[in-house]
């Protein structure tokens, strides 16, 4: 699978990334058989960027991931994990996880993007996967956070990188404006942009692409099914968006994309795949993937040719941006190094 670099950095990721989120249980109970022949799908495959977070499962997706690479070279994959959300006992444990994780509430998220906070998050990182290294680290979610994770947090990172301890270091948020922000106010190399380019949302060419293009910074695309609705090749009513029920609007906008792809010879997620990388700052596209065959279903759908004529049609509808970059230099033909 090609690789691109992030731009300044020692550090290459595959074009698709093994998401790590669903395997710590997000909705459902993932069998740990399940989870682990995932990521040796993945690896079969040729994906070597995968991510994780304390966040998630509680801790559960990084003990499988970490686990599930072991005896792999450490070389030849970059794993990346989040600092900002420590794992501290709960008090009042109520059974399960109120988060969307089903996985026992024993532990409970806690808010710290000091510099102590990052350093007790990397260790205890480090422990429940069993590296001895993170090749990048986000902050993850800082939100309502700026002040703190700009001014102690980032410095902290940017202390722990120069002194060759982590590789890459960045943020990754479900918003575009303090993603720009952090690349052009703080040490950031990369941002983890969620659902914010998207063949649903481009916002992101309002603030945090044309940062990274100036900057020459690079990003990581997530959330690109926008919570799913992008995800079959005929959405359907009561599929999700961003989390909620679609709007009946949004439902029908989709239709029409997918019924333009359909046109060219293409899937709505195989273009939903593709789109990201229409922005030249864009290096990888991070899926998750719960099981074996949802790794085999994702990689077909990236290696689908998605023709640059889709992107054409689709500004000349009205159904994405006119300002969107494919045709201009953008596109699938410019992913490969």
């Amino acid at each position: 699978m090609h690789q691109r670099k992030i731009q300044n950095t020692s550090v290459s990721l595959t074009e698709l990334g093994f998401g790590a989120s669903v395997i710590g249980n997000l909705y459902r109970v993932t069998p740990v058989e399940d989870a682990t022949a995932a990521v040796d799908a993945a690896w079969e495959a040729g994906i070597r960027y995968f991510d994780t977070a304390p966040h998630y499962g509680l801790g559960l997706s990084e003990r499988r991931l970490g686990a599930a690479l072991r005896g792999r070279p450490r070389d030849e994959y970059v794993i990346s994990s989040k600092v900002g959300r420590l794992l501290v006992p709960n008090e009042e444990p109520r059974g399960v996880d109120s988060w969307g994780f089903v996985v026992r509430d024993d532990l409970r998220r806690q808010w710290d993007f000091s510099r102590d906070g990052v350093l007790r998050s990397l260790e205890d990182t480090l422990e429940r996967t069993g590296l001895d290294r993170l090749d990048i680290v986000y902050l993850h979610d800082p939100d309502d956070h700026w002040r703190q994770a700009a001014e102690e947090a980032m410095p902290t990172l940017a202390e722990l990188r120069d002194q060759g301890v982590i590789g890459v270091i960045g943020a990754g948020m479900n918003q575009s404006a303090m993603l720009a922000r952090f690349l052009r106010e703080t040490a950031a190399d990369v941002v983890m942009l969620a659902g914010r380019y998207t063949l649903l949302d481009q916002s992101a060419l309002d603030d945090v692409l044309p940062a990274a293009r100036e900057l020459g910074k690079s990003v990581v695309a997530v959330g690109v099914f926008n919570s799913g609705l992008l995800s079959l090749d005929r959405p359907a009513e009561g599929m999700k968006y961003d989390y909620q029920d679609a709007p009946p609007a949004m439902v029908a906008r989709a239709r029409a994309i997918a019924e333009v792809c359909e046109a060219h010879g293409t899937t709505l997620p195989a273009a939903a795949i593709a789109f990201p990388y229409t922005h030249p700052s864009i290096i990888n596209v991070t899926l998750g993937m719960r099981t074996a065959e949802q790794v085999g279903r994702n990689v077909e759908l990236h290696d689908q040719r998605v023709p640059d004529g889709l992107w054409d049609d689709l500004r000349a509808q009205g159904l994405i941006r006119s300002d969107v970059l494919a045709g201009h230099g953008g596109g699938r033909d410019a992913r490969c190094l």
